[in-house]
């Protein structure tokens, strides 16, 4: 399944919800392609974490290592 900015513009119960029942997907074994800039969002449904700059892979790793590294996020993530 592929979810492009789900979180955007959407109630926090809804996303709430949302985090919910893809973490249920994934239970069931679906794959799940998530493009997200709602980083608390990503966390909570996401295994694995990839930046795109300009069309190319800047970083990825686990979603627990991409939180844990302020360097990273505050280059690539921060406005």
């Amino acid at each position: 399944m592929l979810l492009d900015e789900p979180s955007e513009g959407v109630a926090p119960v809804i996303v709430e919800q949302m985090a919910n029942m893809i973490l249920e997907l994934k239970a069931q074994g679906v794959s799940i392609l998530l493009s997200e800039q709602n980083m608390h969002f990503a966390e909570l449904v996401s295994d694995r974490a990839y930046v795109l700059e300009k069309g190319q892979i800047r970083y990825h790793a686990t979603m627990a290592e991409l939180a844990a590294n302020e360097e990273v996020r505050r280059a690539y993530l921060s406005v």
